[in-house]
């Protein structure tokens, strides 16, 4: 499916370490828009009926072996049909040399062209898994992103509030930054948020009265973390006076971003209040209900069971 998003062909190209044999003209502007990409075993062969030119084409052994059972003339045909088409990139894997007509043709019809010596299944693998990241529906909010025992929390609230002043709490008991302020989230699998920082202000802070810091420089390495996947949000706001907050916790809180429903906890700010031992306990609790373990549940079955016998 073609994404809003793109990403160059070269830089996948370079990360991935594909070595180019013809480049295209515009091959330092050339864009892939669709993380899949094609076997063009069935192309080779003459069908063409459901093909997408635009994805990035792999050739392995299965398709080199049939080039190679064609004549001169029949594997040239095959190949420029191939050729033809508005391809987005072909990889020949196995670091095989790949035939004589497709380096001609693809010089002829400009297309771009590489070599690579890995498996054919594990460089597909990892492709698909390098453009599903650069090309994943995002999101930037307003927040800090802190990893609390593993857990991702994301905490949201108003200017002000004391969001990044808990984190910065957080990162002295030992947990670990990701993004202050904004937060980019990304959906690169499906039900899964991944969040990070925004390049320009990655591991930078910013705190009323003292002005930005760079935490990794102050508090170092083991205090940021590039990414986290995202486990819980909360919700911070002032407290509100008669208004009847959540004490047992049955009622189950959710936010939705970018389609994918996360548990939510609404999280009251005031003086006094030790905010980010609260969301150390938030994080433990929230981990604890994934294993399947909810304090909230038990005493209130116990409860009901107390009452059923009647203790009460």
């Amino acid at each position: 499916m073609r994404s809003k998003y793109s990403v160059k062909l070269k830089t996948i190209a370079q990360e991935l370490g594909m070595k180019p044999l013809h480049t295209s003209e515009d091959y330092d502007e050339a864009k892939l828009f669709t993380a899949d990409v094609n076997r063009p075993a069935m192309q080779l062969t003459g069908f063409y009926n459901y093909f997408d030119p635009h994805r990035l084409q792999i050739i392995g052994r299965v398709e080199s072996t049939y080039l190679d059972t064609l004549s001169d003339s029949e594997r040239y045909k095959a190949i420029e049909r191939f050729m033809q088409y508005d391809i987005g990139g072909l990889v020949v894997c196995h670091g095989v040399q790949p035939f004589p007509e497709c380096i001609a043709l693809a010089e002829k019809y400009d297309r771009n062209l590489f070599v690579i010596d890995r498996d054919t299944s594990d460089f597909q693998a990892d492709v698909i898994s390098t453009l599903h990241r650069y090309l994943a529906p995002r999101i930037t909010i307003h927040g800090v992103l802190v990893e609390v025992y593993g857990e991702g929390v994301l905490l949201m609230g108003d200017s002000g509030i004391g969001k990044s002043e808990t984190a910065l709490e957080l990162i002295k008991r030992g947990h670990r930054l990701i993004a202050d302020d904004a937060v980019e989230i990304h959906c690169r699998d499906k039900g899964v948020l991944t969040g990070l920082a925004p390049e320009l202000i990655r591991y930078y802070m910013e705190l009323r009265g003292i002005g930005v810091i760079n935490v990794r420089h102050i508090y170092g390495v083991g205090a940021v973390k590039p990414e986290t996947s995202i486990d819980l949000v909360v919700k911070m706001e002032p407290w509100q006076e008669g208004k009847a907050y959540d004490r047992l916790g049955l009622s189950e809180e959710t936010a939705e971003i970018l389609g994918v429903t996360l548990p939510q906890v609404t999280l009251p700010v005031r003086p006094g209040r030790n905010l980010a031992v609260i969301m150390e306990l938030a994080a433990m609790n929230n981990r604890q209900k994934k294993m399947g373990f909810n304090a909230a549940e038990t005493l209130a079955t116990a409860h009901d069971a107390a009452i059923d016998s009647g203790l009460f």
